[in-house]
């Protein structure tokens, strides 16, 4: 499903502008990141398209249909939404947590802990854990009950919101790696927030690169925005004149290798056929 922002503006009642004038369309079946400093709107946008957040002008469509015209709540049951920190409901079985909303659908517990079990092999987790508690998991398996949870309705679109924050780097790369692994299998509609601007590269088919009131700062493929930033203040979010981006090439005795900012060696280059 595609979904398009149409000149989307969002004011707080503290006078806060968050999101102004924003136009954008997110294709079906894609990987959409969005990608900024905190407080740039990128979050806010995510929730839009879920009506947490409600737009103060604009108009939000899912395939042309506007979002404003449907249930929030049951629209929001259509949608997978993955959290920071899972946002599992602690009271709930690792089982229980991904059969809630089928279940708030009204599909038989029986068969939404079934489709739970399914979930627990697509995302990874041993099924001996469905009857734990989320107390009872590392913050990498609880994120996978959140994937799992976000997965259960089987949804043309997922929600993703930093969900990898507040893992540790060598879960969240085990994460990353997971996330690519489910697109490629399942096809969904992703939009996913982070200010990691190397795992919007790593993760992202569409990348937006926003500033302050959801601004479009660059819109394109990670190798579209890497090699050609589209102004000074891209080029020094993305860290395209230092750190591991600014390579330049080093010969040693046994060949040349790609060197970063830092002095670091990266890989060797090998030269390829004309």
């Amino acid at each position: 499903m595609a979904i398009e922002f149409r000149a989307v503006t969002k004011r707080f009642p503290d006078g806060t502008t968050a999101v102004e004038d924003f136009t954008l369309v997110i294709p079906a079946h894609k990987t959409t990141v969005f990608v900024g400093s905190s407080g740039c709107g990128k979050t806010t946008l995510l929730r839009m398209i879920n009506r947490l957040v409600e737009p103060t002008s604009g108009q939000i469509t899912i395939d042309d249909e506007p979002i404003a015209d449907r249930d929030p709540v049951q629209l929001r049951r259509g949608i997978g939404y993955v959290l920071q920190n899972a946002g599992l409901l602690p009271h709930f079985t690792v089982a229980e947590n991904i059969a809630t909303v089928p279940v708030l659908k009204g599909v038989p517990k029986k068969q939404a802990r079934a489709r739970a079990l399914e979930l627990m092999d697509v995302v990874g987790l041993d099924r001996a854990s469905a009857d734990r508690y989320p107390s009872q998991l590392s913050g990498g398996q609880q994120q996978r009950v959140g994937v799992a949870r976000g997965l259960a309705v089987d949804p043309n679109i997922l929600l993703m919101d930093e969900p990898f924050g507040a893992v540790d780097p060598i879960v969240r790369k085990e994460l990353q790696e997971e996330t690519l692994r489910l697109q490629r299998d399942l096809d969904k509609t992703i939009v996913f927030v982070t200010h990691d601007v190397d795992e919007a590269f790593l993760l992202g088919d569409q990348v937006v690169i926003l500033e302050k009131g959801a601004h479009i700062a660059q819109i394109g493929t990670p190798d579209e925005i890497i090699e050609n930033p589209a102004s000074e203040f891209v080029a020094s979010f993305i860290g395209a004149d230092r750190g591991a981006r600014a390579l330049h090439k080093k010969t040693t005795p046994r060949g040349t290798v790609l060197v970063d900012g830092a002095g670091r060696t990266q890989g060797v280059l090998v030269e390829g056929p004309p």
